[in-house]
């Protein structure tokens, strides 16, 4: 008698927990991996910044070379020493640039007294993005700070970059707006030219930072703090290494 009130037990166990945890696994699980939703929890986060891996190496950010907004040469080499913010846009985007450009600009006014940090915008359509397109550009949204170059050049090198170089998405997609598609994320480099990010609730680097969405300071509905609020508060980290 005792055996069976223990398996009633027990199996009662058994059924709490799939009814209360296992939708809530489910739903950060889809094919073995966390849910992307998930992955872009932000939370406060006290302790220093994750570096990004790939391969089990930290991620850096590879060479390059472009015309900005002035028609100067622009490398890696002028980020040295610097934490920068890295976007792939496109001037005539009618969609999530504007909001992109944005919040960029709040981020260059937050630190405007720093001068080791800086801002790169790779345009992905060089053939239209000219030195005198990206000035215009500059001019219009109070792109005013000298470290932030509007960069230009050999589209196959920038699609490269984006892609394999920042992995961060970029495309011709002809049924996009604007022809092209990409994924409006920010991503935050460190002084030593290393890819940085704090962690999500599972202990992994969320690895960008949402640019596409304007938000003021402070909150969402769900009490998570906002990106660009983030971002700001991880460069002020960096800055202070």
């Amino acid at each position: 008698m005792k055996n069976k009130y223990t398996y009633v037990w027990v199996s009662l166990v058994v059924l709490v927990f799939g009814i209360i945890f296992i939708p809530r696994i489910i739903d950060r699980i889809k094919d073995g991996t966390v849910v992307e939703k998930d992955r872009m929890n932000i939370k406060d986060n006290n302790g220093d910044l994750a570096f990004v891996l790939l391969n089990g190496k930290k991620r850096k950010v590879p060479s390059f070379e472009f015309i900005n907004q002035d028609s100067l040469f622009i490398s890696d080499k002028d980020y040295e020493g610097k934490v920068f913010v890295a976007e792939f846009f496109f001037t005539s985007c009618p969609s999530i640039c504007p909001v992109m450009s944005k919040n960029l600009v709040e981020i260059q006014n937050t630190f405007a007294e720093a001068e080791n940090f800086g801002i790169a915008s790779f345009s992905i359509t060089p053939n239209y993005d000219t030195p005198r397109v990206l000035k215009e550009y500059a001019e219009r949204y109070g792109m005013t700070d000298l470290d932030w170059h509007l960069m230009t050049g050999d589209r196959d090198k920038v699609f490269d970059l984006a892609n394999r170089g920042f992995n961060i998405f970029a495309a011709e997609t002809p049924d996009a707006p604007g022809g092209f598609e990409h994924s409006g994320l920010f991503a935050l480099i460190d002084k030593n030219g290393f890819l940085r990010s704090r962690v999500d609730d599972f202990g992994n680097p969320i690895v960008y930072y949402r640019g596409q969405i304007l938000e003021a300071d402070g909150e969402n509905e769900e009490g998570e703090k906002q990106q660009i609020t983030v971002l700001k508060e991880d460069i002020k980290k960096l800055l202070e290494e």
